[in-house]
C-alpha cells in the first residue's frame, strides 16, 4: 500500500476539528523516509535510546564546563522526540507522518542570570560549546537584570528512571493494524448515516535525560496517545450539515487504551461513555447517529437552565477557567501569550478567603496521576513529581509554580511543573494536570438529572470563548440534552452557556462520586513566545451547575 506521508499545517488544522483556541499545532521535524508497501512498526533503531552511560559522560561534560566557566548552576536535557501521526478519511489514508528529533538542551545560571543554548551536535564537542554558548549569554543578560534569580533548593536523586506504565507501546504495533483499525471505523460511521468522516492516531515518545548539578541524572521514557476522528452528517433536502467529534481523551497510555473494555463502559447517564479504556468504533457509530439527529433537533430556548456536564466536556472548562489563571506567571504579568494573565491575583490569594466556588468545589494539581497527559516522575527541573491543592473547600489556596517562582508566594519547594517541549525549547512553566475531585457522596448522572427541574446535559468539547483574565467567558459543547423534570426528553441544538469564573465555580451544586471520574486532555496546549506546546488532562466527574445563563447560537441580533 502506497500512501502520502506528510501532514502540513492547513492539514492538520481541517482534520484535527480540536476546539481549543489556546492550543497551537506543534512544529514538526522531517519525516523519516519509509520504503513505498511498508507496513511494519516504526524502525527499531530509530528508537533505540542513547545508552545510559554515554548520556551520563556527556551531561557531565555540560555539568564541569560550566562550573568551569563560573557558572552557579547547570543543568541538561539530553532528548529524542518521536511523533507519529496516522490520518484517515473513508476509505482513503490521507497521511502517515513520522517525525524524530534528537539533540541537548543546556540551561545555566551565571551571575544570577539565566543563560540557554541548545545542539543538535550530541558529542562532547558539541555539548560544550552549546554550554560556553550558554554561560556567555547568562553574563550577557546580567547586566540588564536587577535582581538575581532565587532558586528554591532540590536535593539530587542520583541515577533514577522513570517510564510511563504502557502494556504495549503504540510504536510496537505495525503501521498496517492502525490504518485497518482507522478505516474501520470510518466504514462502520458510513453504515450509521455518516456523509464523512476523517479519523487519525496521534502519538508521542519522549526520551529524555536530565541531569544537574544538584546530583541527580534522571532517565525518562514518556509515552502518549490520542484517537481521534471528526463525523459529518449532510441533509439532502436541506444541504445543512452537522457534526460530531469525538468523545476520546488523550492518554498517557499504550495501545491497550484502545480495548474498550466493557468493564470501562460508564452507562447510567444519557450517554454510553468509557473511562481508562476506549471503543473509537462504537463511538464513531454513536457519533454518526448524533449528528444525524441533530438536524431534527429543537432549537434552545435562551434562558437560566441547571446545567450537567458529563467529564469530557467539563475538561476543557476547567482546563480555561481554572488551569490558565492559576499559573503564577500569568498572575505575575510574566507570561500574557494565548491565554492572556489572569484575575485571580495574589491579593485575593493573600486573604485566605477567596471563593473561587462553593465549598464542595476542590481542585487539584497533580503530575502522579497514572493514565493522565502530565504524568512523569520528575519534571524537567529535575523536581520529583507532586500533588498539591489550588483550591480547596471552594477557597482559593495555591498556584503552580516552579523553583525560580516558589519565593513569591514565600514557599521554598517547587511544586515540578517545569516543562520545555523539546531539546531545543527552554523551559518554563507548564500547566500540569487540573482536577475537580470527585464526590464523596454515592451519586450517578441518572441520580443528579433526576433533582433537575429545568436542564440541559452537555457531552464533549465544543468552541468557547474567555476574556484576557480567564474570568468572563462562553462555552459550547458536541452534544445537548433537555432535562425537564428529572427526566430526559430529547436532544438540543445551538447551545452555549455563558457565566464568569467565580459566578460559575460557586454554582456548582453536586458531584458524581468517583465511579464517574474521567479524564479530559489536550496534546496542544500552547504557551509562550516562541511558541511551545504541552500535552495536559482534566479529570472530573458528571457535575451540576445551577442556574447558568444559556443562549441560542443560531439566533441573530436586530
Amino acid at each position: 500500500m502506497t500512501t502520502r506521508r506528510t501532514l502540513d499545517r492547513r492539514n492538520f488544522l481541517r482534520i484535527s476539528g480540536i476546539g481549543m483556541g489556546t492550543l497551537v499545532v506543534p512544529v514538526l521535524g522531517a519525516p523519516r523516509v519509509w520504503a513505498d508497501g511498508d507496513t511494519g512498526a516504526v524502525p527499531n533503531g530509530s528508537l533505540t535510546p542513547v545508552a545510559t552511560g554515554n548520556r551520563k559522560a556527556l551531561a557531565d561534560v555540560a555539568l564541569n564546563t560550566a562550573r568551569g566557566e563560573g557558572a552557579s548552576y547547570a543543568d541538561i536535557r539530553i532528548g529524542r522526540y518521536l511523533n507519529q501521526f496516522v490520518v484517515t478519511r473513508e476509505q482513503q489514508v490521507e497521511s502517515i507522518v513520522d517525525t524524530e528529533s534528537y539533540g541537548a538542551g543546556v540551561r545555566v545560571l551565571a551571575k544570577g542570570t539565566w543563560g540557554f543554548a541548545a545542539t543538535s551536535d550530541v558529542s562532547k564537542d558539541g555539548i560544550a560549546k552549546a554550554t560556553r554558548e550558554a554561560v556567555q549569554i547568562a553574563k550577557a543578560n546580567a547586566r540588564l537584570q536587577t535582581e538575581p534569580v532565587r532558586l528554591a533548593p532540590v536535593k539530587g536523586v542520583g541515577e533514577v528512571s522513570w517510564r510511563t506504565p504502557v502494556v504495549k507501546s503504540t510504536f510496537d504495533v505495525p503501521i498496517r493494524e492502525k490504518v485497518d483499525l482507522l478505516l474501520d471505523v470510518n466504514a462502520a460511521a458510513q453504515e450509521a448515516g455518516a456523509s464523512f468522516i476523517n479519523s487519525m492516531l496521534f502519538q508521542v515518545n519522549e526520551q529524555k535525560y536530565f541531569a544537574s548539578t544538584d546530583g541527580s541524572y534522571i532517565d525518562q521514557d514518556v509515552h502518549r496517545l490520542w484517537p481521534n476522528f471528526s463525523v459529518t452528517v449532510i441533509d439532502k433536502a436541506s444541504g445543512k450539515f452537522q457534526s460530531r467529534q469525538s468523545l476520546s481523551a488523550p492518554m498517557g497510555l499504550g495501545w491497550e487504551y484502545l480495548s474498550g473494555r466493557k468493564e470501562d463502559k460508564i452507562t447510567d447517564g444519557p450517554m454510553t461513555l468509557y473511562r481508562n479504556s476506549y471503543d473509537m468504533r462504537e463511538d464513531a457509530i454513536t457519533a454518526a447517529k448524533q449528528a444525524k439527529a441533530k438536524h431534527t433537533a429543537k432549537s434552545v430556548a435562551p434562558g437560566k437552565y441547571d446545567l450537567v456536564l458529563e467529564p469530557n466536556h467539563l475538561g476543557l472548562t476547567i482546563h480555561e477557567s481554572v488551569g490558565h489563571p492559576l499559573e503564577l506567571d500569568r498572575v505575575l504579568g510574566y507570561e500574557a501569550n494565548y491565554a492572556g494573565t489572569s484575575f485571580a491575583t495574589l491579593d485575593k490569594w493573600r486573604t485566605k478567603e477567596f471563593n473561587y466556588g462553593a465549598k464542595r468545589v476542590n481542585l487539584v494539581a497533580d503530575k502522579t496521576q497514572t493514565g493522565s497527559l502530565g504524568a512523569v516522575g520528575y519534571d524537567d527541573e529535575g523536581v520529583r513529581a507532586k500533588k498539591w491543592d489550588l483550591v480547596r473547600d471552594g477557597v482559593l489556596v495555591n498556584y503552580q509554580a516552579i523553583r525560580d517562582q516558589v519565593h513569591v508566594l514565600g514557599q521554598e519547594e517547587s511544586h515540578g511543573c517545569c516543562y520545555g517541549d523539546s531539546w531545543s525549547s527552554v523551559q518554563f512553566q507548564r500547566m500540569p494536570n487540573v482536577s475537580l475531585e470527585a464526590g464523596t457522596e454515592p451519586l450517578t448522572p441518572a441520580q443528579m438529572i433526576k433533582d433537575v427541574e429545568k436542564g440541559i446535559y452537555i457531552a464533549g468539547r465544543g468552541s468557547y470563548s474567555i476574556d484576557q483574565q480567564r474570568y468572563n467567558f462562553q462555552f459550547g459543547g458536541q452534544v445537548f440534552y433537555e432535562i425537564k423534570d428529572g427526566k430526559v426528553t430529547g436532544m438540543l441544538r445551538d447551545v452555549a452557556y455563558q457565566s464568569n469564573t467565580q459566578e460559575f465555580w460557586n454554582s456548582c451544586s453536586a458531584l458524581c462520586d468517583q465511579r464517574d471520574y474521567r479524564l479530559f486532555g489536550t496534546f496542544f496546549d500552547g504557551k509562550g513566545q516562541p511558541s511551545q506546546v504541552s500535552a495536559v488532562s482534566h479529570g472530573s466527574a458528571t457535575t451540576r451547575f445551577n442556574g447558568v445563563n444559556v443562549i441560542n447560537t443560531e439566533r441573530k441580533l436586530g
